[in-house]
């Protein structure tokens, strides 16, 4: 087993010391949002008590500071996937408003009637609904590579599915719903090949690997701040410094120009284009931080840790008669999805949380994946850093205990 200091991680996030209905707290709803260290919940306060002040525009001392810690953070998530420059970050509410963006500005630009948008059959919500409303708007048409029984992606199909007429690629680098971890340098080289662009959901990824656009050689590249141990309402969207400055602005307000007439306005430079208006300071401050937190822990330990952990829980999982799960890909991240026999997903999460277990039961914004496998929803424990063998112990004793009572 590899050595991981689990225990001192654990005594960072103070919210997994509590107990809920008389039980220590197993919280295991990681893929949905994970819970935050001190040092984000201190980085986040310390601003507001002694720095905080709108940014960019002013000249007095609060305003510099709150700046300088901004744009460092900024300089913090380009170190961390490696982008090329800070001028190809751009901070969004999260990785949905981040594929929004590209589907509006990129998409509205260069996508035609006729025209196609690739995605995978394994994607959420967020990856699905705004190529949908683009081919609304454009008249173009959204394919669907399939994938297996064990959730993985039919590779042979997507690259049949890619055509002359294909104008945009956008998989999930691992999905929420079943942990496939995606062979994305392939389908992007595959796309490449034919001059098409890529956008990689990295929502579910960027917590569990080390991130690198360089060398993924990806286009676009969008993930949340809190699923990355940092605050919610803040997101990132990479993009290719090359397309971003020939895409037209997302949003129109302060901080995204740099003259405005009533005849016409002049758009400021890249990042600072696609950030209309007051950003989320204290927020960005707060994913700066979490990102410290996660280059001091290593992403390569993170990584191995997670997998272990996996490996258990599915151990675990295959002993239990009746339990089957949902998603057995080969390469896979932190998930479990499964269903239970005669047990509805939402009853499972409803008993587990009266152990103090806390999981996600339901369609995981994936409704798609849930058809494929003709289930209603599935029960989804998702493991992070700082949950232990003994949680896992402690998810398959309440599965057992469940399926006593439901006979």
């Amino acid at each position: 087993m590899t050595h991981f200091p689990v225990e001192k991680i654990r005594a960072d996030f103070p919210i997994l010391a509590q107990k809920i209905r008389g039980k220590d707290l197993v919280y295991l709803d990681n893929a949905a949002s994970c819970q935050k260290p001190n040092a984000v919940i201190d980085a986040i306060s310390d601003l507001y008590r002694n720095d905080y002040a709108n940014i960019h525009r002013g000249v007095h001392t609060l305003s510099v500071r709150s700046t300088d810690k901004f744009e460092s953070a900024r300089g913090k998530i380009r170190d961390f996937i490696n982008a090329a420059s800070e001028k190809e970050i751009i901070f969004v509410r999260g990785a949905t408003e981040a594929i929004n963006l590209v589907a509006q500005s990129y998409g509205r630009t260069h996508i035609r009637a006729g025209d196609e948008i690739l995605i995978t059959a394994m994607e959420h919500h967020s990856n699905i609904v705004p190529w949908q409303l683009l081919c609304e708007q454009t008249g173009a048409v959204l394919k669907v590579a399939p994938i297996n029984r064990k959730g993985e992606l039919i590779y042979e199909a997507f690259e049949a599915l890619l055509s002359d007429k294909t104008r945009l690629v956008a998989v999930a680098h691992m999905s929420n719903a079943l942990g496939t971890i995606n062979p994305v340098e392939k389908i992007i080289a595959a796309a490449h090949a034919q001059k098409v662009p890529v956008l990689l959901d990295g929502a579910q990824a960027a917590p569990h690997m080390k991130i690198d656009v360089q060398a993924l050689d990806c286009d676009f590249y969008a993930f949340s701040g809190h699923k990355l141990y940092g605050p919610s309402g803040i997101g990132v969207l990479y993009g290719r410094q090359v397309l971003l400055e020939a895409m037209p602005p997302y949003q129109g307000g302060g901080d995204m120009i740099r003259k405005v007439t009533f005849e016409k306005s002049d758009y400021n430079k890249l990042p600072y284009k696609f950030e209309a208006g007051t950003p989320s300071i204290a927020d960005v401050v707060g994913l700066g931080a979490a990102i410290d937190y996660l280059n001091a822990v290593g992403m390569d330990q993170v990584a191995a840790y997670e997998a272990e952990l996996l490996g258990y829980a599915t151990e675990q999982a295959r002993n239990i008669d009746g339990l089957t799960i949902v998603g057995e890909a080969a390469r896979k991240g932190a998930i479990l999805s499964f269903v239970l026999e005669n047990v509805h997903p939402h009853d499972i999460g409803t008993m587990l949380d009266s152990l103090g277990i806390a999981i996600r039961a339901g369609h995981h914004c994936a409704m798609p994946v849930m058809d494929f496998f003709e289930v209603p929803a599935t029960a989804r424990a998702s493991f992070a850093m700082y949950n232990t063998r003994a949680e896992i112990d402690a998810l398959m004793q309440g599965i057992e205990s469940l399926i006593k009572v439901f006979g």
